[in-house]
């Protein structure tokens, strides 16, 4: 059965840095490029990493382009977010998810599965 389990998200303050982990279970890992995803409150969810099978290259939105690092560990079935100068507009459920079609996107309709998530809140 394929399983997605994010953890790591929490409260930090604005300027603050969180790492989230993704443990990825269920199928080859490294057979497929991976992504993290955000949904805000009252908005619709987006992508905003991108990291293709072997880790090579990396894509992010332009609004986090710079401040985020995704990377993966293939040998350990794990995704990494690492997230430096949050800002309030970061907060939101963060997602990793699986690329549907190995494409470079970051179109949510690009993937296929994801868990449940993990609440990040950005707040002073």
């Amino acid at each position: 059965q394929l399983q997605l389990v994010e953890s790591g998200g929490t409260l930090v303050q604005p300027g603050g840095s969180l790492r989230l982990s993704c443990a990825v279970a269920g199928f080859k890992m490294a057979n497929f490029a991976m992504g993290w995803l955000r949904q805000a409150p009252g908005k619709e969810r987006e992508g905003v990493a991108y990291i293709t099978r072997n880790g090579g290259s990396t894509n992010y939105a332009d609004t986090v382009k710079g401040r985020f690092t995704i990377s993966r560990d293939n040998a350990n079935n794990m995704v990494v977010l690492q997230m430096n100068n949050l800002k309030p507009e970061d907060t939101g459920v963060y997602y990793c998810a699986k690329s549907l079609r190995n494409l470079w996107s970051l179109s949510v309709s690009e993937y296929d599965y994801w868990g449940q998530g993990t609440q990040v809140t950005v707040s002073s």
